[in-house]
């Protein structure tokens, strides 16, 4: 992510016509390259526990100042975390005189959570658990 080329996944369409399930088909080299630069902003344990911030929040959002304290990294750093998870479409923010309110988008987790999700009624894999 150096050059920062993280792309939202289409929004204004469902899971379904982006990216199908990954047990429903195959995805093609446009919908995993897409999904790839999401999954690769989670794959940082700093933004995975940002994420779990933001989304565990009471009142669905929190302020930059209440996130930076629980890291060992300067301010800069944490924004820059928090800069790639919203490039990825994972959170938004808004500022707020001084500070910065961040928040989860809803929509981006439940797409990446039906294209992971196994279709209802289909069986494990040889091999899977349940």
């Amino acid at each position: 992510m150096s050059n920062q080329d993280l792309v939202l996944l289409d929004q204004t369409s469902g899971s379904a016509d982006c990216c199908p399930g990954l047990l429903t088909a195959p995805l093609d080299g446009d919908q995993a390259a897409e999904l790839a630069k999401v999954f690769k902003a989670l794959g940082d344990p700093v933004r995975l526990r940002l994420l779990s911030m933001i989304a565990s929040r009471a009142g669905g959002e929190v302020c930059v100042c209440d996130l930076t304290p629980a890291f060992d990294l300067s301010q800069p750093t944490v924004s820059h975390h928090l800069k790639l998870l919203r490039q990825a479409g994972l959170i938004d923010c808004e500022r707020r005189g001084t500070w910065v309110y961040y928040w989860l988008v809803p929509e981006m987790t439940d797409r990446l959570a039906a294209i992971l999700t196994r279709p209802t009624g289909a069986p494990a894999p040889d091999g899977a658990a349940s």
